[in-house]
């Protein structure tokens, strides 16, 4: 199953948002891959800092990993550039699929 949903950026975090994402903790990846996420990218709409992901379930989504506390750390590393929920998790909102060309 593939799923989309939105995140915010924080003004001006463009290229740090990106720096942190290359150097993505290797504990990070190995247990979305360990959970079933797959063939995970992450678009920026820089015109309204607004951030698209779409990503492949085999299992759970990145989303349902809140309570790791991987994913907290994660989430607690990040808060300051995104705009955030009260536990440090990035405000997201699921994207309805409208079109797919395989």
């Amino acid at each position: 199953m593939k799923i989309a949903f939105k995140m915010k950026l924080m003004p001006g975090f463009q290229e740090e948002y990106k720096k942190r994402h290359d150097e993505i903790w290797p504990e990070i990846s190995a247990l979305l891959k360990e959970t079933g996420v797959a063939d995970y990218s992450i678009f920026l709409d820089e015109e309204t800092n607004t951030l698209f992901a779409v990503q492949r379930q085999n299992g759970s989504s990145s989303q349902d990993l809140g309570d790791h506390p991987l994913v907290k750390k994660w989430w607690a590393y990040m808060a300051d550039i995104m705009e955030t929920n009260a536990d440090n998790s990035p405000v997201s909102k699921p994207l309805k699929m409208m079109f797919h060309l395989e």
